[in-house]
């Protein structure tokens, strides 16, 4: 029997509101990172929670390198997970990669997406001329090398930079353990697609209202990618949050939820 797509990515749901909020999680963490966030939703929203294809608890037979080589794959299931939900418009809150993933869906069915929220999002790491993503070629280089050389040792290693928060050394540990669970080959195959995507010329054609949330000492993200992000979306809205490290929803989680429901309202 072939399996829908609501249980390749292990869709949860919880709440009964008339509007639906989407929680889309970045690489390395699962659903389970929005679950603080979603509890705060629930009273007023259906909330949607999924594993991207890859990632948490979804069929990883499903995991296709060649075809999640792009973005553009991502955001096809996307999609195609709404049209199979039958949600007809959805706010979304996308982390990492998953921002930018909504706004390619969001570009290509504008009136799929009512508000979206992009938390550490870029839409280029790679610096190119004037834009300054943050990596260069060979620095992403020796990351790929370092993850294929011996993976458990470089998420030991990466997790407490992109987590920061020294004082809390569990919410490092807990990141870890995500990271450390996903195969290497996937990790590495997702990670090398986010770095090496550029989806800038996508940002023109998102209409809808959208908050860019940016936290300081993001190894990922600098601040002024999240300030371009913004600028480059017409309605495009940029916000520092009193958080530090690229997952601010888990380490500053009553922050972020402070300014996802003040703006989706």
């Amino acid at each position: 029997m072939t399996k829908t797509l609501r249980q390749l990515m292990n869709v949860s749901q919880i709440g009964e509101g008339a509007r639906t909020v989407v929680l889309a999680h970045g690489i390395g963490t699962d659903q389970t990172a929005w679950y603080d966030l979603a509890e705060r939703l629930a009273p007023r929203f259906r909330v949607v929670l999924f594993d991207w294809i890859g990632c948490g608890r979804s069929d990883l037979s499903a995991y296709d390198p060649l075809r999640y080589g792009t973005l553009h794959a991502f955001a096809d299931d996307l999609l195609s997970l709404l049209d199979e939900l039958g949600v007809e418009q959805a706010d979304y809150v996308g982390h990492s990669l998953s921002g930018i993933v909504g706004c390619l869906a969001a570009a290509v069915e504008p009136e799929r997406f009512g508000r979206l929220v992009l938390l550490g999002a870029s839409p280029r790491y790679l610096d190119d001329g004037d834009y300054a993503g943050g990596f260069t070629q060979e620095g992403l280089d020796g990351l790929y090398a370092a993850m294929g050389a011996d993976f458990q040792a470089w998420v030991a290693g990466f997790a407490p930079l992109a987590m920061q928060n020294p004082d809390r050394p569990h919410l490092a540990h807990g990141f870890a353990r995500t990271l450390g669970a996903m195969r290497p080959d996937i990790a590495l195959g997702m990670l090398r697609t986010a770095f090496q995507s550029d989806a800038r010329d996508a940002l023109p054609r998102i209409a809808s209202p959208t908050l860019v949330l940016q936290a300081r000492d993001d190894i990922a993200v600098p601040q002024a990618v999240g300030r371009y992000l913004a600028r480059h979306i017409r309605n495009g809205e940029y916000r520092e949050i009193d958080a530090a490290g690229h997952f601010a929803h888990i380490a500053a989680p009553d922050i972020v939820a402070a300014a996802v429901v003040g703006f989706l309202g």
